[in-house]
């Protein structure tokens, strides 16, 4: 008995026996001793309810700091400590109620199965002597419980010769038993549901019922357990239940009693708490919400991927390259792209590095079959790596170089981190548009560069002058232009000489594109209808080229309006749903779009105008107006084109016929705003490149001079 049960059920026992005396039944003495137990840890289970308030209250800041570090489990378990004790929120104090549960279980099992020491005091050689009598075995939990029922059916008597009890204690003993009551409901408390079935059967049923109310009402209106994901709330759930069966099942029906009655005083005891301290007085759900969604995206990110059929292969290559990428010790440049179709960002600027020195680039990319792959087998210094983004998080955490040049923005925003290893690295943005960076991207997207490589003088002046209303550092700006423009003047006088040398045809058709965004009020959404209806039939040929976003997005809707122009698709309206070639773009005439980036590409590559229809603007940054600058978006509509509102399509007809007349001026005007646009045409590629190595030398002359002076 000198166990350190016993000695917690000591007092425990003075409690259940108080109960019993009052209640004069030894069922309601076991609820009463559960409400008992409530009332006596009211207060400890106030400070888990107030600990667990704090927690949900701090979960914003937890699911924000796992999104920020994702992939880092040791940055995010080091600062998740520090955010703890910052807000003085004790972690282990999460287990206290399953610890007092257990105890509190276990101490009234014993009590349960051992009444005669804790209920009625009685002499351990005298409970001994008696369960001899009937032959009992003590090493059975359950032996009290033997002796108890044999006094009540008869077995033992005043009469009784046992040895080692006296008559007159045997009497005393007989007679405190026989007013002891174990029955409750019909049910005896002693009976065990599996040895003797029948209607005993319900007591595992009701015990796993009352777990499943206390889960069910936690995970409505339990501050913490309300937070938790669906299948940690169904597996707690399932657990519990499963616990409660087997406890029923197995136990005497007085412990499944006790179990029973503290599920449901749990449950009072959790709306009482709720009543008189209100979580949604201290959390912020809005930011909550917002949290967690920002975690659910990030999470989110190897959906796709494990769609692929060569998932567990890409994984293994990924494992592979990462491991080769980590440990090469003195990487000089690394590009990072999201996928193979950003190449054409990089080629001419790559062409450029390996032609004017003997540098090695280190090719990191999201999309296992980029085009890098094939590039880098005829060329020796370029080393890919196939990092999908999921691992880009903890690469980009992780890395070390002297420079790292992308075209993703937003760096340190969401996702992609600066280093947390290496703090000297020159981060360097390259353009993916020649349009403005401070409307067409969210606020502050490139704020965590060093360098900028802009497209025009227009990205420079919105570069400083987001700075100044911002307080930024300044970031080194380089004049480099943008080598795509380039491919798209080629592109252009291409498709002009072919059109030159063909024969003239008279009466043909004049060649109008169509190729709206895919945004909110867009063409397509907006006022498709009346921009065919006015245009359909002679002079024009009408062609259709919704963006490749709304396809994916929006095919049922698109669907629609082909179907309810089935009947007109031939000589003068063409649907084109097939993006593999641009012939379209710079063939046409004309073009009519809302806000897409294909009017930039358009014009500059053939030198003819658009008609810009002002539907709702793309805008990702609601605060550009800030900057004071209005964006090449808006200003070149109406230098490359004109601008017409939804309200005046009606005159469609006569603003197409306006712009197709005065061609030879857009041509001027086109090939004015082009080459005052765009930073060195021709040679874009050529200064990034010049910028990048002499940056790349500069910083190893400095090293060679700090290793120098270290000798000395």
């Amino acid at each position: 008995m000198n166990t350190v049960i016993h000695y917690i059920c000591v007092p425990m026992g003075y409690l259940m026996k108080w109960c019993w005396q009052l209640a004069g039944n030894y069922g309601l003495a076991i609820i009463l001793f559960t409400l008992a137990t409530k009332v006596v840890l009211l207060p400890v289970s106030i400070w888990i309810h107030k600990n667990s308030i704090q927690m949900v209250k701090i979960q914003p800041d937890i699911n924000f700091l796992k999104a920020r570090l994702y992939g880092n489990s040791d940055a995010i378990a080091e600062e998740q400590t520090k955010l703890f004790k910052k807000q003085h929120y004790h972690p282990m104090l999460s287990l206290i109620p399953l610890a007092l549960q257990i105890v509190l279980l276990l101490g009234v099992v014993e009590i349960i199965y051992h009444p005669m020491d804790y209920l009625f005091a009685m002499s351990g050689d005298s409970v001994k002597a008696l369960a001899d009598f009937i032959g009992a075995d003590t090493s059975e939990s359950s032996f009290q419980l033997t002796v108890i029922e044999a006094i009540k059916g008869g077995q033992i008597t005043a009469s009784s010769a046992i040895s080692g009890v006296s008559a007159a204690e045997l009497e005393s003993i007989i007679t405190v038993i026989k007013d002891f009551d174990l029955f409750f409901c019909g049910l005896n408390l002693c009976s065990v549901a599996s040895e003797v079935w029948g209607i005993y059967i319900i007591v595992p049923v009701i015990a796993g019922l009352s777990s499943w109310v206390l889960c069910f009402t936690q995970n409505l209106a339990n501050v913490l357990q309300h937070e938790q994901g669906k299948l940690n709330q169904i597996g707690l759930m399932l657990l519990s239940v499963g616990i409660s069966l087997y406890l029923g099942f197995f136990v005497p029906a007085g412990i499944a009693l006790y179990w029973v009655a503290s599920n449901l005083f749990s449950v009072v005891q959790m709306y009482a708490l709720n009543a008189a301290i209100n979580p949604k007085k201290y959390v912020d759900y809005d930011a909550l919400e917002k949290s967690r969604k920002a975690l659910a995206d990030i999470e989110s990110l190897e959906t796709n991927d494990k769609k692929d059929a060569r998932y567990r292969e890409n994984k293994a290559r990924e494992k592979q390259d990462y491991k080769r990428l980590t440990k090469v010790a003195n990487k000089h440049l690394v590009i990072y792209s999201e996928k193979s179709g950003f190449y054409k960002y990089f080629k001419d600027l790559i062409a450029e590095l390996l032609a004017r020195s003997n540098i090695t680039i280190h090719y990191v990319t999201n999309d296992p079959d980029d085009v890098i792959f094939e590039i880098a087998k005829g060329q020796p210094r370029i080393k890919p790596y196939y990092i999908g983004l999921k691992k880009s998080i903890q690469m980009m955490m992780m890395m070390e170089s002297d420079m790292v040049v992308m075209t993703t923005p937003d760096l340190d925003k969401f996702y992609l981190k600066r280093s947390y290893i290496d703090k000297n690295i020159e981060y360097v943005y390259i353009p993916h548009d020649m349009m403005s960076v401070h409307m067409g991207f969210r606020e502050g997207a490139l704020d965590a560069f060093d360098t900028i490589f802009c497209t025009g003088n227009h990205v420079a002046t919105e570069v400083r002058a987001t700075e100044k209303v911002y307080g930024l550092p300044e970031k080194k700006l380089v004049h480099f232009g943008y080598p795509l423009a380039d491919l798209l003047v080629k592109a252009g006088e291409e498709e002009k000489a072919r059109r030159a040398a063909e024969p003239v045809t008279e009466g043909k058709l004049k060649e109008i594109l169509i190729a709206p965004s895919w945004q909110e009020d867009n063409l397509l959404d907006s006022c498709i209808e009346k921009l065919i209806d006015k245009l359909y039939g002679e002079p024009y040929h009408i062609t259709v080229r919704p963006h490749p976003e709304y396809v994916k997005r929006y095919g049922a809707r698109l669907q629609s309006i082909v179907d309810a122009y089935a009947g007109k698709v031939g000589k003068y309206l063409t649907f084109e749903l097939d993006f593999s070639s641009n012939k379209s773009i710079y063939s046409s005439d004309l073009l009519i779009t809302d806000w897409s980036g294909v009017a930039t590409e358009f014009c500059f590559a053939t030198h003819r105008p658009a008609m810009f229809v002002n539907t709702k603007m793309k805008c990702m940054n609601p605060n550009w107006e800030k900057i004071g600058i209005q964006p090449v978006e808006i200003s070149l509509r109406n230098e490359i084109g004109v601008s017409v509102n939804k309200e005046d399509l009606d005159r469609a007809d006569s603003i197409v016929a306006d712009l197709l007349s005065r061609t030879e001026e857009y041509d001027q005007a086109i090939t004015k705003c082009f080459d005052k646009l765009i930073y060195n045409h021709g040679t874009a590629a050529a200064e990034g490149a010049k910028y990048i190595l002499r940056t790349l030398a500069e910083r190893s002359t400095a090293r060679k001079a700090q290793t120098e002076e270290k000798r000395k």
